[in-house]
C-alpha cells in the first residue's frame, strides 16, 4: 500500500508555520481516472447492471483505497521530479513564497511534473498566485487560518434543526471550526446532549440559546496563526467550568494586537491556539504537570 493520507491537522499546522506571503493551489482532473488499473487487478471491481457485467479498467472512486493509492501516485512523481516545497493532500497541492513570481514558477514546475506523469491538470482549478487562497477549505492568508466567508454566511443561515439527525448536522458543520472557537464545547453541550439516543429531541430556550450563540461565535471567529517565541508574545489560559468538569484552552496574544469584542474581551484578533481544546469526562480528575 502506498504512504497514507497525511493528518488534515498536521497540514494545517505545517502550512501555518510557513507564514507566507503568496500562495498558488493545484488540483489534478479526474485524478483517479488518470491512474490505470492493472488486468489482474480488473475482476475484483466487477459489477452488473441492466443484465450485462462490466467492470473498472480505471482507479474507481468510491473504493476505500483509491485515496490512499492516488496520493501516493501523485507524491512518488512529484519527488522524482524534484518538485519545489510544496504540501499535498490526495491531489490537491499547494505552493508558497515570499513574491507572486516565485510562487508562479513553483506552480508552473509542478504543473509540468504532473502532466508528464500522465495526470490531467484543469487550468481553472489552479488558483493563485495570490495573497489569499482557500486550501482543503480553509481560507489562509499570512499564515494564518480563517473560516471562509462563504461557510460563515451559510452557517449564519442556518434554521433552527427539527429532529436529532439535523442537530447532528448542524454540529458536524460548525465542528470543524471549533478550534476558532473559545468554550466550544460549553457552548454547544445543550445541543449534544439532545442527540444522544437516550434523550428525546425536545428544542427549548437552553437548546435554541445556544444554536444562536454558537452561530455568533463563528461570525467572529478570530483567525489562528503559527505558535510564536519571544519576550512580547502573551500566553493567555482560558478555564471554565461546566457539568461535565473544567475545560481549559491555552492561546497567544502577538504584539500589537488588539481584542476583537468589547473593552472587557481579553481576546485578539489573531489568536495562536497553542493547545487543543480539552474537556476530561466527568469523574474524572484534571491534572496538570
Amino acid at each position: 500500500m502506498s504512504a497514507a493520507v497525511p493528518d488534515m491537522l498536521k497540514l494545517q499546522y505545517e502550512l501555518e508555520s510557513k507564514a507566507a506571503k503568496w500562495y498558488a493551489t493545484i488540483d489534478t482532473a479526474n485524478a483517479f481516472f488518470s491512474i490505470s488499473l492493472a488486468a489482474e487487478c480488473r475482476p475484483q471491481f466487477a459489477f452488473t447492471w441492466r443484465g450485462v457485467q462490466y467492470t473498472w479498467n480505471r482507479l474507481p472512486q468510491g473504493w476505500k483505497h483509491s485515496p490512499t493509492i492516488c496520493h501516493g501516485l501523485i507524491q512518488t512523481a512529484l519527488e522524482k521530479g524534484e518538485a519545489s516545497e510544496h504540501l499535498q493532500c490526495i491531489d490537491d497541492i499547494i505552493v508558497w513564497g515570499n513574491s507572486a513570481e516565485e510562487v508562479s514558477e513553483k506552480g508552473k514546475k509542478i504543473i509540468q511534473i504532473l502532466l508528464q506523469a500522465g495526470f490531467a491538470i484543469k487550468r481553472s482549478k489552479v488558483k493563485g498566485p495570490a495573497q489569499e487562497i482557500q486550501f482543503l477549505g480553509i481560507r489562509w492568508h499570512d499564515g494564518q487560518r480563517q473560516i471562509p466567508m462563504d461557510i460563515i454566511n451559510k452557517i449564519a443561515a442556518m434554521s433552527p434543526p427539527t429532529n436529532k439527525k439535523e442537530t447532528q448536522a448542524f454540529l458536524g458543520v460548525v465542528g470543524f471550526w471549533r478550534m476558532h472557537i473559545l468554550n466550544y464545547s460549553l457552548i454547544v453541550s445543550p445541543l449534544y446532549h439532545r442527540t444522544q439516543k437516550k434523550n428525546d429531541f425536545k428544542w427549548g430556550p437552553e437548546q435554541r440559546q445556544a444554536f444562536e450563540q454558537i452561530k455568533q461565535e463563528i461570525v467572529h471567529a478570530v483567525a489562528l496563526g503559527p505558535v510564536q517565541a519571544g519576550p512580547d508574545v502573551k500566553n493567555v489560559l482560558y478555564t471554565a467550568a461546566g457539568e461535565n468538569g473544567p475545560t481549559w484552552s491555552l492561546w497567544q496574544k502577538a504584539p500589537g494586537e488588539t481584542g476583537v469584542g468589547d473593552k472587557e474581551d481579553p481576546r485578539p484578533a489573531t489568536l495562536q491556539r497553542k493547545r487543543r481544546y480539552w474537556q476530561p469526562m466527568k469523574g474524572f480528575e484534571l491534572l496538570q504537570r
